[in-house]
C-alpha cells in the first residue's frame, strides 16, 4: 500500500504568507473606511465653506435705483474664497431677485459693477431650491446629476432683496484626489514595512528552530556532538534549545553506556564462566586433588552464583520494568523493619562495619511490602559499603518523611550524579573495584516508585553521600 507524500511548506513561508493576506485584506477594510471617512468629511467641510462664502457674498451686495450691484474687488474675493475650497471647478454662483430669477452668474459673469442679465450659457437654479426651506439642498440637475445648492438672502435694510445660490456637483465636493494619493501611499507603506517586520522577526524567531531541526537530523544519523547557541533572549526558544542540547547530551551519555553495556555484561559474564570452565576441567582431569579439589569446587560454586545473581538482577529489571512483578503490601512496624533489615545485613558482611540505625522515639507503622523495601535498603548499603573503602560509617535514619542512607565514603563526583539512576550506568572508579552491571540504583528507584514513594540521591560530596527513600505521608500511621 502506498501513501502519498504531503507537500510541505516552510514555517518562514507559511507564517509570512499568511500574515500578508491578513494584513492586506485589514488595510483593504482599512482603506474602504478611510475613503468613506475622508468623503463625508470632505463634503461636510466643503457645504460649510460654500454656506460661509454665500453669506459673505450676500453681504457684498447692495442696492441702488433698484439695480443691484457688488464692491470692485468682488471677484477677487470670490476666486480666493475658491481656492480655499481646493475645487478644480469653481463653483457656480448666481445672484437672484426674490422670484428666483438669475440675474447674474459665476463662472460665466459680466464685469463687475452693475449687474445685467445672466450668461446664456448658465445652468437653471431648480425651483425647488427657493421652495424648500434649508439652507443646504441636495437636487437632481437635467443633464449634470446629483448637486448641492447653498442659498443665503440678500438683505437691504432689514428688507429681503435677492438670493445668493452657490451650486457645485456632488462629486467634484467629494473628489479628494489628493488626500486618496497620500492614504493610498500610506497603506502601501505599511503594508510593506508590516511584511518586511514579520519576515525579520519570523527569521530571528526560526532560525533556533532551524538549527534545533538540523540537530535532530543530525542526532538521527548517529552525530552527537553537536554545539547549539543556547543563548537566547525569549524564554520559549531559550527552554526549547537548552532542553534539546540536554536531551542530546543524555542520549549521547546512553549511547556511551549502551556500548560500555555490552563490553560489562560480555566482560562480566564470560568471567565467571571462563572461571567454572578451568576449574572444573581441572578437576575433571585430576590436576588438583584432595583439599586443592575442594577448593577449586568451591570457588565454582562462589562463581556460580554470582553468575546467578546477576542473571536474577537482568530478570528482575526486566520483570518491574514490564509490570510483570508483585507487590505484597502489608501493615509494617517501621522501626523495627529498619533495625532488622540492618542488622541483618550487617552479620554477613565479611569484615566488621562502623554502622548505626536511628529510629524516632515514637513507633511509626506503613503499609508497604517490607522484602521490596528490604531489596532497596540492601542495595543502598551495598553501595555505601563500596563506597567507605574500609574505614569511614554508616548512618540509617527513619523519620516520618522516610529513611536516610548516609555514608563518610568517597562520594559521586558532580559529572556523574544526574547519570546515577540510569540503568547500566557505573562510575569511572567503581567500575575498577566491582563487577555489576549498573541495575541496583535503577531497580531500587522503579522498586521505590512501585511502593508509592521515591529514591533520589540528596547530596553527595567528597565527604560522603545520602540517599533517600521518601514516601507519602498519606500512608504512615502511627
Amino acid at each position: 500500500m502506498f501513501t502519498k507524500n504531503k507537500k510541505r511548506t516552510t514555517l518562514l513561508k507559511y507564517w509570512t504568507t499568511r500574515y500578508l493576506v491578513t494584513l492586506i485584506i485589514g488595510l483593504i477594510l482599512l482603506g474602504a473606511g478611510s475613503l468613506w471617512w475622508i468623503q463625508t468629511t470632505t463634503l461636510e467641510n466643503r457645504l460649510n465653506l460654500m454656506e460661509y462664502l454665500a453669506v459673505e457674498t450676500a453681504n457684498r451686495v447692495t442696492q441702488e435705483n433698484g439695480i443691484m450691484e457688488v464692491d470692485p474687488f468682488f471677484n477677487r474675493m470670490l476666486e480666493e474664497r475658491a481656492r480655499v475650497l481646493q475645487l478644480e471647478k469653481e463653483p457656480e454662483l448666481f445672484i437672484t431677485d426674490l422670484s428666483g430669477e438669475a440675474i447674474f452668474s459665476r463662472p460665466r459673469h459680466m464685469s463687475p459693477g452693475r449687474m445685467g442679465p445672466q450668461s446664456q450659457n448658465s445652468i437653471d437654479i431648480p425651483s425647488e431650491v427657493f421652495l424648500n426651506k434649508e439652507t443646504i439642498q441636495k437636487v437632481d440637475v437635467e443633464e449634470i446629476g446629483v448637486m448641492y445648492a447653498v442659498r443665503s438672502p440678500i438683505m437691504e435694510n432689514d428688507n429681503q432683496i435677492g438670493w445668493v445660490v452657490l451650486m457645485q456637483s456632488a462629486d467634484e465636493l467629494s473628489d479628494v484626489n489628493q488626500e486618496y494619493r497620500l492614504l493610498f501611499i500610506l497603506l502601501g507603506g505599511l503594508g510593506v514595512l508590516g511584511w518586511l517586520v514579520i519576515y525579520l522577526l519570523s527569521r530571528r524567531i526560526l532560525k533556533p528552530i532551524q538549527d534545533v531541526a538540523q540537530a535532530a537530523a543530525q542526532i538521527k544519523e548517529g552525530n552527537y556532538d553537536l554545539n547549539l547557541n543556547t543563548e537566547s533572549s525569549e524564554q520559549e526558544i531559550y527552554e526549547l534549545v537548552s532542553s534539546f542540547a540536554e536531551m542530546t547530551n543524555r542520549l549521547m551519555q546512553l549511547e556511551k553506556l549502551r556500548a560500555e553495556l555490552l563490553a560489562g555484561v560480555t566482560h562480566d559474564l564470560k568471567t565467571p564462566v571462563t572461571s567454572i570452565s578451568g576449574l572444573v576441567q581441572a578437576v575433571r582431569d585430576g590436576v588438583v586433588t584432595g583439599e586443592e579439589r575442594q577448593e577449586f569446587l568451591d570457588i565454582t560454586l562462589k562463581e556460580v552464583t554470582r553468575l546467578q545473581n546477576m542473571i536474577e538482577d537482568l530478570l528482575d529489571f526486566n520483570s518491574l520494568a514490564a509490570g510483570a512483578f508483585s507487590i505484597r503490601i502489608e501493615t509494617c512496624n517501621m522501626n523495627e523493619l529498619v533495625q532488622n533489615i540492618v542488622r541483618e545485613w550487617g552479620v554477613i558482611q565479611p569484615q566488621p562495619i562502623n554502622y548505626q540505625v536511628n529510629v524516632p522515639d515514637v513507633t511509626l507503622y506503613r503499609n508497604i511490602d517490607p522484602l521490596r523495601l528490604q531489596q532497596i535498603m540492601i542495595n543502598l548499603l551495598n553501595n555505601s559499603y563500596q563506597s567507605l573503602d574500609g574505614k569511614g560509617s554508616i548512618i540509617v535514619r527513619l523519620s516520618e518523611s522516610g529513611i536516610d542512607v548516609k555514608d563518610t565514603g568517597l562520594g559521586i563526583p558532580e559529572a556523574e550524579q544526574p547519570y546515577v539512576f540510569e540503568r547500566f550506568f557505573r562510575g569511572e572508579k567503581k567500575k575498577l573495584k566491582v563487577r555489576g552491571l549498573g541495575l541496583g540504583l535503577p531497580f531500587s528507584k522503579m522498586l521505590a516508585k512501585a511502593l508509592d514513594g521515591d529514591l533520589i540521591l540528596t547530596e553527595s560530596s567528597s565527604r560522603g553521600s545520602t540517599f533517600s527513600i521518601i514516601w507519602n505521608k498519606g500512608d504512615l500511621m502511627r
